[in-house]
């Protein structure tokens, strides 16, 4: 996984606080007239945004990123609530750098990975803060007033990986730690526990669970369930199982990962092509179009187009370029055994477009098969496997339905994006978990492989123009699916009532409206 390091923060001597924040001499009589109009502090205001502090943490803290920091007040806990405990700044900033190392690590979106941060500082009022989050570097600054310098910690995503069973633990911890009650120790000590690997499956399940995502697209693609589609379908287990093994082999050398794609492509295509030169017309293409629903990278262009519709411009690039490349070398790997098979005469294309919704209810267990092999792939906790699988069969549905009525394959792609992204969220919230791991395995079936194999294939049969139509097609698609995985988020929070103004708690007789960041004393225990 990624190397967390060490983050430069120096920390100063603490100063006296502001004028605003200091403790008043004398407390006044709660329901008296000097406690009526004594002005409430700026530390203890609702912040802008902040709303109601029993919402979500992700609810509240989406408007404060859009807020400048000098504006961004901290909101007063609850009534009963106390907060986790005063820390020191240094040991807060580093809290909140790892939780943002984490997450960006699993492929969380960029938006989110700085409101985690946000949240984690402001819950131990540590104001004001300012997260920034890049393709490969998390920072966070903190500007405690004129009294002492800022401080600022920074660190380094080097290797990104799919692993959202951590992912869930994370947006655990940090759901707690808004809520009150971890203190900066303990929450220190569930992250390094979250560091260490634990996979939910067993090694043997997610090497079965490679072959069969590979085997259910050939099925989502063909949709037929005739002897020589089994055959074809234990072809494509073999070949992916075959890549996944030569893909291990490159990465154990240390080489950079477009060449592990290369390789990883290629048995896929060499088992096509020898497929297609039997007499039993096994149709070899339907099994290189599943070694690529298997390597296609589809998420990380999901979430580079997210991060560019947020505004999250210089990720989004990075993630393009990362997607492009590693997509490059699939195309690579499956065009140079193309190339080959082609010009010794096989027949690789039984049909010169992609098939839609030929056999509904065998497509539709496909693509549930397809989905629940990528959830494991991803690591994704148990629990939430049935609402993947409910979301990735309602997806796939509504692309059914639209592509037999006749609509553009983009439009439909873009529509069942849309409703997997709304209804991903809503089952996000309702279990309050990440919204990543309901969303990402039920885009499995809609990502444009049999799109792009029909690109490639082009090219090598020295149709340029066709071949740059399908390749423009297959971005398009991945495009529709970015532009509807974000509407369907955006359309959630319409559904959801907004967050209320908090109420300004009132004071317990003799107590003093005193910022918990302030108050003198050592650090919070249980």
């Amino acid at each position: 996984m990624s190397d967390h390091e060490q983050f430069g923060a120096r920390a100063a001597s603490e100063g006296r606080p502001p004028r605003s924040e200091r403790v008043p001499p004398q407390a006044a009589a709660p329901g008296s007239p000097a406690e009526a109009a004594r002005p409430v502090p700026e530390a203890v205001r609702p912040a802008p945004g902040d709303g109601d502090t029993a919402a979500p943490w992700h609810d509240r803290m989406l408007p404060l990123l859009r807020t400048p920091t000098a504006d961004r007040r901290l909101a007063p806990y609850p009534s009963g609530a106390e907060p986790p405990g005063t820390a020191e700044p240094a040991r807060v900033l580093d809290l909140a750098l790892l939780v943002g190392e984490l997450l960006l690590a699993s492929g969380e979106a960029a938006e989110d990975v700085e409101a985690a941060m946000l949240a984690v500082a402001r819950a131990y009022r540590v104001h004001p803060c300012d997260p920034q989050v890049t393709f490969t570097r998390v920072a966070i600054s903190y500007q405690p007033g004129a009294p002492g310098p800022p401080l600022t910690a920074e660190c380094s995503v080097r290797r990104p990986a799919g692993d959202y069973a951590r992912l869930a633990a994370v947006f655990r911890l940090v759901t707690e730690i808004a809520t009150g009650g971890v203190t900066v120790d303990d929450a220190h000590d569930r992250l390094v526990a979250v560091l260490r690997p634990s996979r939910r499956y067993p090694t043997r399940l997610v090497l079965l669970c490679c072959g069969l995502l590979a085997g259910a697209a050939t099925l989502l693609v063909g949709g037929r369930t005739d002897a020589r589609a089994w055959l074809v379908f234990a072809s494509a287990v073999v070949a992916a199982l075959a890549g996944d093994r030569l893909s291990a082999l490159v990465a154990r050398h240390d080489l950079p990962a477009f060449y592990q794609f290369v390789v990883a492509a290629a048995p896929a295509a060499v088992i096509g092509i020898l497929l297609s030169f039997n007499g039993l017309h096994l149709r070899g293409s339907v099994v290189i179009t599943g070694g690529l629903f298997a390597l296609l990278p589809g998420w990380p262009m999901v979430a580079a187009a997210q991060d560019g519709l947020a505004g999250f411009y210089l990720t989004a690039a990075a993630r393009l370029l990362e997607a492009l490349y590693l997509m490059a070398g699939v195309v690579i790997g499956v065009m140079t055994v193309l190339y080959v098979g082609v010009n010794n005469g096989a027949d690789l294309a039984a049909q010169d477009a992609p098939a839609g919704a030929v056999n509904p209810p065998l497509q539709l267990a496909a693509a549930v098969l397809l989905t629940l092999a990528f959830a494991v792939l991803l690591n994704t906790e148990p629990a939430a496997l049935p609402a993947v699988l409910l979301n990735s069969a309602a997806g796939w549905t509504t692309y059914g339905v639209l592509a037999n009525a006749g609509a553009e394959p983009i439009l439909a792609t873009g529509l069942a994006a849309g409703l997997v992204g709304l209804s991903g969220q809503l089952m996000a919230r309702y279990r309050g978990a990440p919204v990543l791991p309901h969303v990402t395995a039920a885009l499995g079936p809609l990502l444009p492989g049999s799109v792009l194999y029909f690109g490639m294939l082009a090219f090598v049969r020295g149709r340029p123009e066709i071949g740059l139509s399908g390749i423009g097609r297959a971005a398009a698609m991945a495009m529709a699916l970015a532009i509807g995985v974000n509407l369907g988020r955006e359309l959630a929070r319409l559904f959801l009532p907004a967050p209320r103004p908090a109420p300004r708690p009132a004071p317990r007789p003799g107590s003093r409206l005193v910022p918990p960041a302030r108050r003198q004393g050592g650090r919070h225990r249980r």
